[in-house]
């Protein structure tokens, strides 16, 4: 990946910013992950505790349901169930747990009194009467353990979902990212010390000219002033053969 980016100041900036927020992302994924997990625990907890009791409900309800039937008969015993006339009511509503949306169900109308369940007091016994509660207790643990079990699923997969991603932020985005930042780093590091090599050049071979320049001038200079000085020197012999002949002529 690194190679395929422009080592450019603005590719190196926009890398910049995208390391910024796929590190804070991945800390509020890491906290998300690690809430998650807290509330995970709490509620595997409570779905240890509802499947214990729903495996002892469902023991109670088995023993005292075999002993209606061993003592009143199977006819008396699906009687009473046929006699019932109000059927539990169940309504799911939804609840937030650390943005994962878990059901939440209500019932009502699972626990009766002995006037509610519809057959007669005095057709039946207290076998038939210990059975029903037994089930009606075994429903609603049954209720109880469907959203426990439910919220945990759904909990769990989002545990999944959550790690996977802060796993491809810390192992894949956040190493390419870093790895595409060096790069161009160093691209730009090479492309500086190559400008300052180039500038240095340009330097130095300016002032080479510089100084050829000076010294071409100063050769001229010292070739123009030797003839200065013979131009001087001739015009006093002349002065003085001149000033000889006068004397001379009187």
């Amino acid at each position: 990946m690194a190679k395929d980016v422009k080592p450019t100041r603005k590719n190196l900036m926009e890398i910049e910013d995208r390391i910024e927020l796929s590190e804070r992302g991945h800390g509020t994924l890491e906290k998300k992950r690690d809430g998650l997990i807290m509330e995970f625990m709490d509620i595997l907890d409570k779905a240890q505790d509802v499947r214990g009791d729903l495996a002892q409900d469902y023991e109670d309800a088995q023993k005292k349901i075999n002993m209606a039937r061993a003592m009143e008969g199977d006819v008396a015993v699906r009687g009473a169930a046929a006699a019932l006339q109000e059927h539990p009511e169940i309504t799911t509503e939804s609840k937030n747990i650390m943005g994962v949306v878990v059901p939440q169900i209500e019932s009502s109308r699972v626990s009766k009194s002995l006037d509610q369940r519809g057959y007669g007091i005095m057709g039946t016994s207290a076998r038939i009467d210990e059975a029903a509660e037994a089930y009606e207790d075994l429903l609603e643990s049954i209720i109880l353990a469907a959203e426990v079990e439910t919220a945990m699923k759904k909990m769990l997969r989002e545990i999944e979902t959550t790690k996977r991603r802060v796993n491809a932020l810390e192992f894949k985005l956040l190493p390419d990212l870093y790895e595409s930042q060096e790069y161009i780093e160093q691209k730009l590091e090479e492309q500086e010390r190559e400008e300052t090599f180039r500038l240095k050049k340009i330097k130095e071979k300016k002032e080479q000219a510089e100084k050829e320049e000076r010294e071409a001038e100063e050769e001229a200079e010292d070739e123009v002033a030797p003839e200065d000085e013979g131009g001087d020197t001739a015009e006093p012999d002349m002065e003085q053969s001149t000033a000889g002949g006068v004397p001379g002529g009187d």
